[in-house]
């Protein structure tokens, strides 16, 4: 008799073990997916291609206006979404970490969102490409 009790409250613990595991899996999957880290990885990787095909003295606007809905979702300045050191582009659109990505042209660029009339941002950001 004994055993089966054993039995039952073991099945009953490998169940729920399982539940949890699959709705964290299932958490972080729709995360990844549907989140500002799929943008920041597509964000910084475009614009690094776009300054490696750039020639000098070239001025290049890029709508990020999915960008920006995600970086104001995430309480984000959307004016410090896109920083540029050296040859690393980073774009970070949440608190958590962001992500860099580098380009191999050996020129100075600037990064800055565009504003409006009504000093706002328009969702697109100017990059400009010196010697």
């Amino acid at each position: 008799m004994k055993k089966r009790g054993e039995i039952l409250v073991e099945n009953v613990i490998f169940i729920v073990l399982n539940i949890i595991f699959v709705s964290i899996l299932i958490l972080f999957l729709f995360k990844q997916g549907s989140g500002a880290v799929l943008l920041e990885q597509t964000y910084s990787k475009q614009i690094a291609l776009m300054i490696d095909s750039a020639k000098p003295v070239m001025e290049i606007k890029l709508d990020m206006e999915k960008a920006k809905e995600s970086a104001e979702e995430n309480k984000i300045d959307f004016g410090e979404a896109v920083s540029i050191t050296g040859n690393i582009v980073k774009v970070k659109l949440s608190q958590k970490g962001g992500y860099e990505y580098s380009f191999f042209n050996d020129v100075q660029v600037k990064a800055f969102p565009e504003v409006d009339d009504k000093n706002e941002y328009t969702g697109i950001y100017i990059f400009t490409i010196n010697n």
